[in-house]
């Protein structure tokens, strides 16, 4: 029997009021900042900061991304975003990412980002130490 996979980090997140459409529930778009938030989270695990990602000579943007809706989230609710690795290549990275409320799964989203040179916003291929941070992830 495989175990399960261990998440980057798991990250906290109650619905604001603001981010709730005429329905009542979490307008589609803030999936995507949620995301975004939990990536940023596990910069932070892994690196220290932002900041310390990119004085690496690295940075990423996102390629593309798939998003799954399972079930509506609303205001005030209490929320958890996990990201995980699941495939670190040549020049990019997927994450899976989940959102759950509780043991009720709400999103799974894919994301695909490229590594690029901050100077010249082109792809690249990311430095050994960063590269070396991801794979120890895939070993785990």
């Amino acid at each position: 029997m495989t175990e399960p996979r261990r998440p980057i980090v798991e990250m906290p997140l109650r619905v604001r009021y603001h981010e709730c459409d005429g329905q009542g529930i979490v307008f589609n778009a803030h999936y995507l900042a949620y995301v975004d938030m939990c990536a940023f989270e596990a910069e932070k695990t892994l690196f220290g900061s932002h900041d310390a990602f990119l004085a690496h000579g690295a940075d990423v943007v996102v390629a593309e991304a798939n998003l799954k809706f399972r079930a509506p989230a609303r205001y005030d609710e209490e929320l958890v975003v996990s990201q995980y690795l699941d495939h670190l290549g040549t020049t990019s990275l997927i994450f899976d990412f989940e959102i759950h409320r509780g043991e009720t799964p709400l999103l799974a989203a894919n994301l695909r980002y490229v590594f690029i040179d901050p100077a010249t916003l082109r792809p690249a291929a990311p430095p050994d130490a960063v590269r070396e941070v991801y794979a120890a992830l895939l070993e785990a």
